[in-house]
């Protein structure tokens, strides 16, 4: 079983989105003025959307030390400093929103396998939902989502560290599915990662 922490700014409801089950535990961790956790005894780092990039530039060191472990990262949000090792979110809305479609890049590992791209492009018919903005991958870093414009949507980037990234441009990803949610696109997505970290070899804890 992996083990997770999950960063929290107090969002109601989050706890229905990262469900504690077979594969994954996660234990929450909220931000507060005296942020600081020790992240050394967790497999994966999950940061949601809506979370508090000023606090986590702060554990920046922390992160990179996580990483060089051979620890994972989840960030689907947009990461507005400079936190996450070699890749950096870029806040975009000059582009219209009705324009934007998904297209898919590479995938080694099949984290797109149960895609469905229509359920990213639309929510209730609109489109752009699901990503304000775009990801300045690293040099070798694998985009698996592109935008309409070939701009990294989604990155798995396993060159910066030694450990493994899953960045989206603020797109929101969680397995809602064991609260009695369907399994969607996001869901989709975050259970593979989920699964290919599961199958993978994993540091021993601290």
């Amino acid at each position: 079983m992996l083990h997770a922490l999950l960063i929290s700014n107090g969002l109601q409801g989050l706890e229905k989105y990262y469900v504690s089950n077979a594969q994954v535990q996660y234990t929450t961790c909220l931000v507060t003025k005296d942020f600081s956790p020790d992240l050394l005894p967790y497999d994966l780092l999950v940061v949601p959307n809506g979370s508090d990039h000023v606090a986590l530039l702060k554990i920046k060191d922390n992160v990179r030390a996580f990483l060089a472990a051979g620890r994972a990262l989840v960030c689907c949000d947009g990461f507005f400093t400079a936190w996450v090792p070699g890749n950096q979110w870029v806040m975009d809305n000059a582009r219209r929103s009705q324009d934007v479609r998904y297209s898919c890049g590479t995938d080694r590992h099949g984290l797109l396998a149960g895609l469905n791209l229509d359920e990213l492009n639309f929510s209730h018919g609109m489109s752009g939902w699901w990503a304000c903005g775009y990801i300045q991958a690293a040099p070798g870093a694998e985009v698996l989502l592109h935008d309409t414009w070939q701009r990294p949507i989604v990155v798995l980037d396993e060159v910066s560290t030694p450990g493994r990234l899953l960045l989206t441009a603020s797109g929101p990803l969680a397995d809602v599915s064991y609260a009695g949610q369907p399994d969607r696109a996001p869901v989709a997505l975050y259970r593979n990662f989920i699964h290919l970290l599961s199958t993978s070899t994993v540091p021993a804890h601290g």
